[in-house]
C-alpha cells in the first residue's frame, strides 16, 4: 500500500455486515490520529470501524484530556454531592425545561423495569469557560426543544466548582471533535463530513455519583439501568479501581468494562445508530456498584447540533438494508429520550 495515495473503498462498503459476538472490549491508542499518513490514519479508523460494529464500546489511550484536568473535575464533583440534600434539590433538573441541574437518588429511571437509578447526578451543556472565549454564536433557534442554560451552585457553597466542571468539560469536547474525523474515515466518508454538524456542539455532561450498595441488592434497584445512550457517542471517565459498568455482548452477557488507569471509554449513542442504519451499534450497557465504597463517573454525551437531522446515510442503506428508522432532528429526539427517563419522578 502506497504511503502517499490513501486507501480507496467501494461506497457500499459500510453495508456489510461483519458483525460478531465479543468477551472484552478492545482498547484504542489515539497517537498517531492527526498523523499526515493518510495510511496511519487510514488504520486507526479501520480499528475504530470493527469496533464500532462488533462491540459499540473501547477503550481510548493518548486522548490528550490532561489528567490534572480530570482530577480538579473529580475532586468538584466529590464536594457538590456531599452538599446537604436541601442545597442540591435548590438545583433540581425538574424546575429546567432543558434537562439541567441535580438528579436526585432514584431521580430517573432508565429501564422501565426497574424501580429507579441509584445514583445521584449533575447535567450541565455547552457554556463558555471565560466571556472571551471563542464560542459559535448563539442561536437559540437551532437549539430548538433543548435551549435553555445551565445552572450552578454559588461560588460560596463550592469554590471553583464551575471552572473545574468546565475545564473537563471542554477538554472532552475537544476529544470529541478530534474523533469524529476518525469516524467519518470510518464509514468511508470524507473526514471533514461531520464539520458542519457539529458547529455548536450538543453535548452533555454529567457528574455521577454512586453510592456504595452492599448486602442483599435487588436486580431492580441498580446503579443505572440497561439502557443505550441517546447522542453519536460518550466520552466516559470512570473511577481506577472501581468495577461497575457492563456491556452487554449478542449472547446476553455481561462484560465487565474494568477501568483502565489513564484511558477513557467511548461508546457510541442511538444517533449513530440512526444515521448509520444500525451499522455503528448503540449497545446496552448497565452500572452496578457493588464495591462496597463510593463511585464516582463522568460521562459527555456528544451529539450533533440538535436542529440536524437524523437520517440513514446512503453508504449505511441497501436493497437487503432499507433505512430502518423514521427521520427526526437531533434535538427532538434526545428530549423525547430524557422525558421518558424522567418521567417516573416528575409524576412522584
Amino acid at each position: 500500500m502506497s504511503a502517499d495515495k490513501p486507501l480507496q473503498r467501494p461506497l457500499m462498503f459500510a453495508v456489510e455486515r461483519t458483525e460478531s459476538t465479543f468477551d472484552e472490549i478492545p482498547l484504542i491508542d489515539l497517537n498517531g490520529a492527526s498523523s499526515n499518513d493518510p495510511d496511519l490514519r487510514r488504520q486507526m479508523a479501520d480499528s475504530i470501524r470493527d469496533a464500532c460494529i462488533n462491540v459499540g464500546f473501547f477503550y481510548v489511550t493518548n486522548h490528550g484530556v490532561p489528567d490534572a484536568t480530570t482530577s480538579r473535575a473529580h475532586a468538584a464533583a466529590q464536594r457538590f454531592f456531599s452538599l446537604p440534600l436541601a442545597s442540591k434539590i435548590a438545583l433540581d433538573i425538574h424546575n429546567s425545561s432543558n434537562f439541567k441541574g441535580y438528579t436526585a437518588l432514584l431521580g430517573e429511571n432508565t429501564d422501565p423495569l426497574n424501580r429507579g437509578d441509584l445514583h445521584e447526578g449533575f447535567d450541565i451543556g455547552w457554556e463558555e469557560l471565560f466571556e472571551s472565549q471563542s464560542q459559535p454564536a448563539t442561536d437559540t433557534e437551532s437549539e430548538g426543544a433543548m435551549k435553555g442554560e445551565n445552572v450552578w451552585p454559588s461560588e460560596e457553597e463550592i469554590p471553583g466548582f464551575r471552572k473545574a466542571a468546565l475545564e473537563y468539560y471542554h477538554a472532552a469536547i475537544s476529544l470529541g471533535k478530534y474523533m469524529f474525523p476518525l469516524f467519518a474515515l470510518a464509514l468511508d466518508l470524507p473526514e471533514n463530513f461531520f464539520d458542519d454538524k457539529i458547529t455548536r456542539p450538543a453535548a452533555i455532561m454529567r457528574m455521577l455519583y454512586y453510592p456504595p450498595q452492599d448486602g442483599d441488592v435487588s436486580d431492580s434497584t441498580i446503579g443505572i439501568g440497561a439502557h443505550t445512550d441517546y447522542e453519536c457517542f460518550t466520552i466516559l471517565w470512570q473511577q481506577d479501581g472501581i468495577n461497575a459498568l457492563q456491556v452487554l455482548n449478542k449472547r446476553g452477557q455481561w462484560i465487565d468494562a474494568v477501568p483502565i488507569p489513564g484511558s477513557l471509554v467511548i461508546n457510541l449513542g442511538d444517533q449513530f445508530a440512526r444515521w448509520t442504519n444500525d451499522v455503528f451499534k448503540s449497545t446496552k450497557h448497565r452500572a452496578t456498584n457493588r464495591t462496597g465504597i463510593e463511585r464516582y463517573s463522568m460521562p459527555l454525551f456528544f451529539g450533533t447540533d440538535y436542529n440536524v437531522k437524523l437520517e440513514a446515510l446512503e453508504s449505511c442503506v441497501s436493497p437487503e438494508f432499507p433505512a430502518k428508522y423514521e427521520v427526526v432532528t437531533a434535538g427532538d429526539y434526545v428530549k423525547s429520550r430524557l422525558e421518558a427517563t424522567y418521567a417516573h419522578s416528575k409524576s412522584n
